[in-house]
């Protein structure tokens, strides 16, 4: 008789039957991916575990216990500095430009230490913040000692999760084969390496919302904010109205955001040309659209990390940091 695989029981769990299968309590999951880390799981065992997981949607114990898993596996360097938003990019590109990046840069020039980690690749078609960064001649981490150190000299630093954790990096490339995202899609964006204060989350599907709340409470992260942005991303939608929903100190707060314009769509990009990020930023073209979606983001950051008192406040401060950014950075980094 062949002996049980030692993974075999977490699949079990939750593939039993509308009847007899339940979710993983955070203990078992902590096991499981332990076992997924450290590579101990057939391929066949993982595909089936991914795929019902995704079937039957993640619960917040499952995520606790994941991301606890994970963490395990990363070295942070004892001398990082604190970081204060912690930024996942996990979704790509493929209606707009990231126009994000920009809000991000301008909120690291006026003194805000951001870690954007994140993936590429997963789906083609898309623009992926890695090759947008690399456009710009901004430096991809090639370590977390690296990120520290960039964070360090610019308040800004890029970690690809191939660098963070390469065998996440493996599972969510498995979505060529299995067809469907994984739960490392939303498991990932909370691993915040650095510990940050704050963290921006963002959705595709707004039920998804409440697992991202839930398991960060559960994780004791007391800031954060989580909204459906545009293609997936944590960038606002000038011309859409946007649920936002915070941890402030632990407490869950919503708050709905107006659309900033009266036209209530936007055209696709057709082109998606990158180079039109830095025309935006050297005021080289009027661009509407491309303006309120870095300002508008931004609002969304600076609320979360309470520099506002209100939405107008948000983006009043917003408007005046994007009015007063360097727009000779990337005239300087070509040169």
């Amino acid at each position: 008789m062949t002996e049980e695989h030692p993974f075999a029981q977490y699949v079990r769990i939750i593939g039993r039957g509308p009847n007899l299968s339940r979710p993983l309590t955070e203990d078992e999951m902590y096991a499981a991916a332990g076992m997924i880390m450290k590579g101990e799981v057939e391929d066949l065992q993982l595909g089936a575990f991914l795929c019902i997981l995704r079937l039957r949607a993640e619960v917040p114990e499952e995520g606790l216990g994941f991301v606890r898993a994970v963490r395990d596996t990363i070295e942070v360097p004892a001398d990082s500095p604190e970081v204060d938003l912690d930024w996942p990019t996990y979704s790509g590109k493929k209606r707009q430009l990231p126009w994000f990046l920009l809000s991000a840069l301008v909120l690291a020039q006026n003194g805000v230490k951001i870690c954007m980690q994140g993936t590429e690749g997963h789906t083609p078609g898309r623009l992926y913040t890695s090759e947008a960064l690399a456009f710009l001649g901004l430096p991809l981490a090639k370590s977390l000692v690296d990120a520290a150190d960039q964070i360090r000299a610019s308040n800004f630093a890029y970690l690809p999760l191939h660098v963070l954790s390469p065998t996440l990096q493996d599972i969510i490339e498995l979505k060529s084969i299995i067809g469907v995202r994984s739960p490392v899609n939303t498991f990932a964006r909370m691993i915040n390496p650095f510990s940050a204060t704050y963290e921006m989350h963002t959705v595709f599907h707004p039920n998804y919302r409440d697992v991202h709340l839930e398991t960060s409470l559960l994780l004791g992260q007391k800031h954060m904010a989580v909204f459906k942005g545009e293609g997936g991303e944590a960038e606002r939608r000038p011309h859409k109205p946007v649920l936002v929903q915070s941890l402030r100190d632990g407490k869950k707060v919503d708050e709905e955001w107006p659309p900033m314009v009266a036209d209530s769509t936007a055209q696709k990009d057709e082109e998606m040309d990158l180079d039109r990020l830095k025309a935006v930023w050297n005021d080289e073209t009027d661009d509407d659209y491309a303006t309120n979606a870095v300002t508008g983001t931004m609002a969304i950051a600076l609320r979360l990390m309470q520099r506002a008192d209100s939405i107008d406040d948000a983006e009043a401060e917003a408007r005046k940091m994007w009015l007063g950014r360097d727009r000779e950075r990337f005239s300087r980094l070509s040169g």
